[in-house]
């Protein structure tokens, strides 16, 4: 079995500071084989943000795969936001901007979905990003569970519009699908959603997960600060939200679902 911690829009600028002490000390209790952070680490891309966004992540101790958002792009720094966009991020949190964690049971990669400019809430992905995942994936183990992270998501929550899909949603799904892609793991809308690809994608024979992690700010939209673990065994992922609770200042497990591989896909 492996076990992954999924955090998201963690928004160092703007993060509930009560929350950092417990999620740590809940995440080492969890001894995850990877930590897997779907963007927004900071608010607005500043120095001292990312330095404290780096430092977060110094402390967990365990394998990490971190992708950025669309806030870890300058917003007023407009030569920077343009020119490199990403230059902070690279420097201070990784320089890789396509990383893989395969132990041989789960293979996850990330890519990049931030752009400079303002498509589908700031996120898209592009044809060689696509092609290059889905290599990775192709190339793993065959009873690997295969993972893809980006920091847009690929389904939404009841009540949210087709605006805030990942750009190129379509195009990506379609080549990872091929690929045998099982999950996905995203953020941007903080809130909490576990959905199945083959409600939106309708691709015969693929139905993948799509985890999405609330967030761990101030900025919350209607529920508590959040975060997903899964655990994963083919042909089973169980899917467990750990959720902020203010009477005890702890995170607690709040929901749980059990989802089993068919000939079809998850369900």
């Amino acid at each position: 079995m492996r076990t992954i911690v999924h955090l998201s829009d963690i928004h160092f600028g703007r993060v509930d500071a009560r929350v950092v002490a417990p999620l740590l000390s809940t995440v080492r209790s969890l001894i995850p084989d990877l930590v897997a952070i779907s963007g927004d680490l900071t608010q607005r891309a500043r120095r001292r943000q990312y330095e404290q966004a780096r430092a977060f992540i110094a402390q967990l101790a365990f394998p990490h795969l971190v992708v950025p958002g669309n806030h870890d792009v300058p917003l007023y720094n407009l030569p920077v936001r343009f020119l490199d966009p990403l230059r902070s991020y690279r420097r201070y949190i990784t320089s890789d901007l396509e990383p893989v964690h395969d132990d041989g049971e789960m293979i996850a990669v990330g890519m990049n979905s931030a752009r400079s400019l303002p498509f589908h809430g700031g996120g898209r992905l592009n044809d060689t990003q696509v092609a290059r995942a889905s290599a990775r994936l192709r190339a793993a183990p065959p009873d690997a569970v295969k993972i893809v992270v980006t920091h847009h998501p690929f389904d939404l929550p009841a009540g949210h519009g087709d605006e805030h899909l990942i750009g190129r949603s379509n195009m990506a799904m379609q080549q990872l699908a091929a690929a045998g892609a099982d999950v996905f793991l995203a953020g941007h809308l903080h809130v909490s959603h576990v959905g199945h690809s083959a409600e939106r994608y309708q691709i015969a024979g693929h139905s993948a997960l799509v985890v999405q992690a609330g967030t761990l700010s101030t900025r919350e939209r209607g529920e508590a600060n959040t975060f997903n673990v899964l655990r994963l065994e083919r042909p089973r992922i169980i899917v467990e939200r750990y959720s902020w609770n203010d009477t005890s200042a702890t995170f607690a497990r709040s929901w749980t679902g059990t989802f089993q591989h068919r000939s079809d896909g998850w369900f």
